[in-house]
C-alpha cells in the first residue's frame, strides 16, 4: 500500500515555481527543486513526473494566477477604460516592489522562444485571455466614448499586452515604480481620442 503524500501539492508547486522563476528552466537542477520544495526526489517524481513535467504545471499555475491577479484590478474600477488603467498601474506597483521576482511567463519565451510546443501553446492561452479581456474593455471604452473611436481594439490590445510584458522585463532590470506608472501612462495616452 502506498503511503499518503506528507505535502501540500499546491503548495510546493508554488515553491517550484519560485525556483524557476530565479533560475529558468535549465538553470534549475532537480537538487533545486527537492531542496527548496523540501521533498524527496521519488515524492517529486511520483507527483510531478520529470522536471519539464513539473516545470509546465508550474508555468500553467503561474500563467493563469497572474491572469486572475491582472483581472481583480479592476475591482474599484466604473468604468471600461479605468479598468485597462487599473490593470496597467496594479502591475506597474506590483512589479516595481523591490521585492518582485521575475516573471515566469516572459522568463519562459525568453528561454524557449518557440522551441517548446508545450511551452508555447500554456503561454498562447493565457495570451489569448488577457487579449479578449482587453479587447472587450477597448470596444466598449470606445462605445462609451472614453477611448479613441478609430483604434481598432485587436491591436490596441496587442499593444497593452506587450507593454505589460515589456513593463515585467524593464522591473526585472530595476526599473522603479516611477518609471512602471510613466510607462502605463504612456499607453493610456496611446488610447486617447484626439484632441
Amino acid at each position: 500500500m502506498a503511503r499518503p503524500r506528507a505535502f501540500d501539492r499546491d503548495q510546493v508547486l508554488d515553491i517550484a515555481i519560485e525556483v524557476f522563476r530565479q533560475k529558468g528552466f535549465d538553470g534549475t537542477s532537480t537538487d533545486d527543486l527537492i531542496s527548496a520544495m523540501q521533498i524527496g526526489r521519488q515524492s517529486l517524481y511520483a507527483t510531478f513526473g520529470d522536471k519539464r513535467s513539473l516545470y509546465l504545471e508550474a508555468l500553467r499555475r503561474y500563467n493563469t494566477n497572474s491572469i486572475v491577479d491582472l483581472l481583480d484590478a479592476r475591482r474599484e474600477a466604473t468604468s471600461p477604460r479605468q479598468t485597462i488603467e487599473a490593470v496597467l498601474f496594479a502591475f506597474a506597483e506590483q512589479a516595481g516592489q523591490p521585492s518582485a521576482n521575475a516573471c515566469l511567463g516572459v522568463n519562459s519565451i525568453c528561454e524557449f522562444g518557440t522551441s517548446d510546443d508545450d511551452v508555447v501553446r500554456i503561454n498562447h492561452e493565457s495570451g489569448q485571455t488577457l487579449q479578449r479581456f482587453l479587447e472587450r474593455n477597448l470596444r466598449d471604452a470606445q462605445s462609451e466614448g472614453e477611448v479613441d473611436k478609430a483604434l481598432d481594439p485587436r491591436r490596441a490590445a496587442q499593444f497593452i499586452a506587450v507593454t505589460l510584458m515589456g513593463m515585467k522585463v524593464s522591473a526585472r532590470a530595476g526599473a522603479d515604480v516611477a518609471a512602471l506608472r510613466n510607462i502605463a501612462r504612456m499607453a493610456l495616452r496611446s488610447l486617447d481620442r484626439p484632441s
